[in-house]
């Protein structure tokens, strides 16, 4: 079982480290979301630069990424807590991502797509919290950062022996949004989406 675990790692390391927002972008021949907008390759900064569609599939294939090797490990019998680490060396690879010299985006959709074959009940929890906090900031970051600080408490409720694992992993993510949170101090951070107000008359 030792070569199983070593080997997922390393395999959800390889899977993590293809740039879904990068790849994407070059087969639709839509800029370069490391050359533009906040040079960020994931979803959110597709979304801004390039539109709706490609941000979907960028975060199709993010989340992809995370699924796949979590839920072959999960098939081959490995235990909660390696798939918990297994999952975290997929976000890794997308932060740190071998094929694309070691610079990637902060790993949300990777994670969140980790988390859904090992609990889809602690993973509703954690869209449900991403979503609400979206609509009422409209900051993606900020939606990110909050879904992150409570995820450890969904899990330990739902699956406790997965609460060192998902702990690790939002400490990771939140460490990687340390630009966002400097911006959003400073009033700078662009919103995902602005509410519409209707004046009443």
């Amino acid at each position: 079982m030792a070569f199983e675990i070593i080997l997922m790692i390393i395999i959800a390391y390889l899977c993590g480290s293809l740039s879904g927002a990068i790849i994407i972008c070059q087969l639709m021949k839509l800029q370069d979301p490391v050359q533009h907008g906040s040079h960020n390759p994931g979803a959110t900064n597709v979304l801004r630069i390039s539109g709706k569609l490609p941000a979907l599939l960028v975060l199709l294939f993010d989340m992809l990424k995370g699924a796949i090797p979590v839920y072959i490990a999960y098939r081959l019998g490995i235990s909660p807590f390696f798939l918990g680490i297994i999952g975290i060396s997929a976000c890794l690879g997308h932060i740190f991502p071998c094929f694309f010299h070691f610079r990637g985006g902060k790993g949300v959709a990777t994670a969140l797509g980790m988390m859904m074959p090992i609990g889809l009940d602690f993973t509703g929890c954690f869209v449900l919290t991403w979503l609400t906090t979206l609509l009422l900031t409209g900051y993606s970051s900020v939606a990110a950062i909050v879904g992150f600080l409570l995820a450890p408490f969904y899990v330990w409720l739902f699956k406790p022996e997965l609460t060192l694992p998902v702990t690790m992993l939002s400490c990771l993510v939140i460490i990687r949004h340390n630009s966002n949170i400097m911006r959003l101090f400073k009033g700078e951070e662009p919103k995902s989406f602005i509410r519409k107000r209707h004046k009443l008359y």
